[in-house]
C-alpha cells in the first residue's frame, strides 16, 4: 500500500500515528519532527499550542513504485551527444550548510545578542563566497537544503535566490551582499507572531491574517533598533510584501515607493513559498510556480522578474521528466530564455525534443 497524507483534527489523534509535517515554534525550532511517532505528550503539546489540525502519514512505501530506469545504449549515445552542462549554480558544501544553518538558528533565537549584526554579515559572506567561488549565475533551490525547519530553510533560500537575482540584475557586490542580509532577515518579525497562527494548518481568519501581516513591521523595528543596518536593508525587510499595484502590505504603498531590495526579495519569497510544502498546503511544482509568477506582472517588477527567470534552473541537466505525450525523458540542456522548455531526449525512443525551438514540439509539455 502506498503512503498517503491525511489531515486529522488534533482531538482525533492517538498515540502511534506518524506525523507528516514538522511543527515549529515562533523561532522556527522543531517541536515535533516530520515522521515522528506521536505519543500522548506530543498530542497534549499540540493542543496546548492551539494547533487544531495536522497531517499524518498512512500506509507503507511500495517498493514497486520506484523502479530503476534503464536507458538503452543507443539512447545513451544520443544523450551524450546532446548534453550541455548547466550554467554554474550555487553550491553549498556540507560544512558551509552546517555553519549557515547554525548561524540562521542563532539569528532567530538571539535577536538581542550584541553579535547579531556580525553573525548576519558572516552568513551573507558564506553565501556570497559560494556564489563567487564558481562564478554562479543560477540557482537550483532543491539542492540548497540547509535545514528541515521551514523558517531557517526559507530564509536561506530567499537570501541566496535574492543574491543571484541581484547579480543577474547587475547590482554591485556590496548591494548583492546587503540584499543577502535582508533576505536572511526578511521574516525576523515572525518571532513575535503567536504559535497558533504560525502553525495553523488551515486558512487564517481575517483577524489572524491581520496579525500575520504585521511581521514585516515587527522585523523592521527589531533591526532598526540595532542602529547597524542601513536603510535599504530595512526597506527590504519592511516592504517585501508590498505590490506594485498598491495592494500589498503592511502599508499598501505605490510602486514608486517600493525599494528595489524589496522588489527583489519579494520575487524570491513568493517562489520559495509556492514550491515549499507547508502544514496547510502542498507545494506547487517549480513549473507551476514560475507560471504563476509570470502572471503577476501587475504586482511584481518586470525587470526583476526577467532576472529571476534567467537565474532559476527548473530542470537540471540529467534529471528525468515525464512529457505530455507519455514518454519519460532525460534533460540534456537548458535554454535560459525559455526555462520551462529545455531540450530532452526520450528514454524509450531516443528522440531529441528541443522544446524551446522546434515547432514540432510546440504541443509537448513537461508534466
Amino acid at each position: 500500500m502506498a503512503i498517503k497524507r491525511k489531515a486529522v483534527k488534533t482531538r482525533q489523534l492517538h498515540p502511534g500515528m506518524v506525523i507528516d509535517q514538522t511543527v515549529t515554534d515562533q523561532f522556527g525550532r522543531a517541536l515535533i519532527e516530520k515522521g515522528a511517532l506521536l505519543d500522548d505528550f506530543h498530542i497534549e503539546g499540540l493542543m496546548r499550542y492551539g494547533i487544531m489540525e495536522i497531517y499524518i502519514r498512512e500506509g507503507e512505501e511500495d517498493p514497486e513504485e520506484e523502479k530503476e530506469i534503464v536507458i538503452p545504449q543507443a539512447v545513451q549515445n544520443v544523450i551524450a551527444k546532446e548534453r550541455v552542462e548547466d550554467r554554474a549554480r550555487v553550491k553549498l558544501t556540507e560544512s558551509v550548510k552546517k555553519r549557515v544553518a547554525e548561524g540562521v538558528q542563532f539569528l532567530y533565537n538571539s535577536t538581542s545578542d550584541p553579535n547579531f549584526a556580525e553573525a548576519t554579515d558572516n552568513i551573507a559572506g558564506e553565501l556570497m563566497k559560494a556564489i563567487t567561488e564558481n562564478e554562479a549565475i543560477a540557482v537550483d533551490i532543491s539542492a540548497l537544503k540547509v535545514s528541515d525547519e521551514y523558517t531557517f530553510k526559507h530564509s536561506v533560500d530567499v537570501s541566496t535566490m535574492s543574491m543571484i537575482i541581484a547579480k543577474k540584475y547587475g547590482m554591485d557586490d556590496q548591494s548583492i551582499r546587503e540584499i543577502g542580509i535582508a533576505g536572511l532577515l526578511h521574516d525576523m518579525g515572525k518571532s513575535k507572531i503567536p504559535n497558533e497562527i504560525l502553525n495553523k494548518p488551515g486558512k487564517l481568519t481575517d483577524e489572524e491574517f491581520e496579525i500575520m501581516k504585521q511581521h514585516s513591521v515587527y522585523g523592521y523595528h527589531i533591526l532598526k533598533e540595532k542602529n547597524t543596518f542601513n536603510e535599504r536593508i530595512l526597506m527590504g525587510v519592511l516592504q517585501h510584501h508590498e505590490k506594485l499595484n498598491g495592494r500589498g502590505y503592511p502599508l499598501g504603498v505605490p510602486a514608486e515607493k517600493i525599494h528595489l531590495f524589496a522588489r527583489t526579495i519579494a520575487m524570491a519569497d513568493i517562489y520559495d513559498a509556492l514550491v515549499t510544502e507547508r502544514p496547510y498546503k502542498k507545494g506547487f511544482s517549480p513549473r507551476d510556480a514560475v507560471e504563476m509568477i509570470m502572471a503577476m506582472t501587475a504586482e511584481l517588477d518586470i525587470d526583476v522578474m526577467k532576472s529571476f527567470l534567467g537565474s532559476v534552473i527548473l530542470y537540471p541537466v540529467d534529471s528525468i521528466v515525464k512529457l505530455s505525450n507519455g514518454e519519460k525523458a532525460k534533460v540534456v540542456s537548458n535554454n535560459p530564455d525559455y526555462i520551462l522548455r529545455p531540450t530532452v531526449v526520450g528514454i524509450s525512443s531516443g528522440k531529441v525534443y528541443n522544446l524551446s525551438e522546434d515547432l514540432n514540439c510546440a504541443s509537448i509539455l513537461i508534466m
